[in-house]
């Protein structure tokens, strides 16, 4: 069960705090709550909101915070403190060079997924050609492929209308910054993408067994949507799907690209490989070396 939030101590209008008194008061809250780090989450927090970096309320201890600001910052830590993640806190969640919305309606965009998008740009040297992203969520591999890569179109499906109204309101946030437009198509999988020949698929599907749910953080079994985490009873069904798929959708010489569970890695390869619809099956690493990865070429 989510948490229950906590009142916040609110500032009198026009009040104003030093950013170190700010700082103190916010860790006090979350230490009551028994936040780990508490202080270095609440200088991280401040500086989220004044939309400063990291060092920034330690150097200027001494400034005077504008009001709304520290207003924002107490409710932010408020929801923090109820145990609800630090980026659905802030409302904001970083993706490569990308500052993304992100509420309880998508999953927040993990670090290793952004070595997924270096894979895709690295294997797709050529510009133009079609990419699909499976399963958008919040958006955060469409709008980094639609920023960095040079595609003719990018589009993005997603089955959850919450999610994909929050991947739109990130495409609109980022409009001035999108190279490719995209387009959004709600759906399940790959059944929105009926008809189009890719150039590239590339996915981040949920792949967590749903016997492993206790195996997870609180702050992401209790917080994050189940439908994106988990994936029947090996954590392999909806892989298996978009692997099945894949094939009738790739042109010759298409890229398949899918985040794999990295206990379960050399299965999806398996899979792969089985459907001999694919060559070039490759198996990368994340930032921590573990098999994340598994990228293909369509026969």
């Amino acid at each position: 069960m989510k948490g229950r939030g906590r009142i916040a101590p609110l500032l009198f209008p026009g009040d104003s705090l030093p950013v170190g008194a700010l700082v103190e008061r916010i860790a006090s809250m979350l230490a009551d709550a028994a936040i780990p780090d508490a202080g270095a989450e609440a200088r991280d927090l401040v500086a989220a909101v004044a939309r400063k970096n990291r060092f920034w309320p330690r150097v200027n201890a001494d400034a005077t915070m504008d009001p709304d600001i520290s207003e924002a910052a107490f409710a932010a830590a408020s929801r923090r403190a109820s145990g609800m993640p630090f980026a659905y806190a802030f409302g904001r969640a970083s993706f490569r060079h990308l500052s993304l919305f992100v509420d309880e309606r998508v999953l927040i965009p993990r670090q290793e997924t952004e070595v997924l998008v270096d894979l895709v740009l690295s294997h797709r040297i050529s510009p133009g050609g079609v990419v699909a992203d499976v399963g958008t969520g919040s958006g955060a591999i469409a709008l980094a492929l639609a920023t960095e890569g040079r595609f003719d179109r990018v589009i993005a499906t997603e089955i959850a209308a919450d999610a994909l109204a929050v991947a739109q309101r990130n495409a609109d946030m980022l409009h001035g910054s999108l190279r490719t437009a995209i387009e959004f198509r709600p759906g399940d999988l790959l059944a929105p993408l009926l008809g189009e020949r890719l150039d590239v698929l590339v996915s981040n599907p949920p792949y967590i067994a749903h016997d492993e749910a206790t195996e997870l953080p609180a702050s992401v079994r209790n917080w994050e949507p189940s439908h994106a985490l988990f994936s029947g009873g090996h954590g392999l069904d909806v892989t298996r799907r978009i692997i099945a798929g894949a094939a009738a959708l790739l042109c010759t010489g298409g890229l398949l690209a899918l985040e794999v569970d990295c206990r379960r890695a050399l299965q999806v390869v398996e899979i792969v490989a089985s459907s001999r619809a694919f060559v070039n099956i490759e198996l990368c690493q994340d930032l921590a070396g573990r098999d994340r990865f598994v990228l293909a070429t369509r026969a």
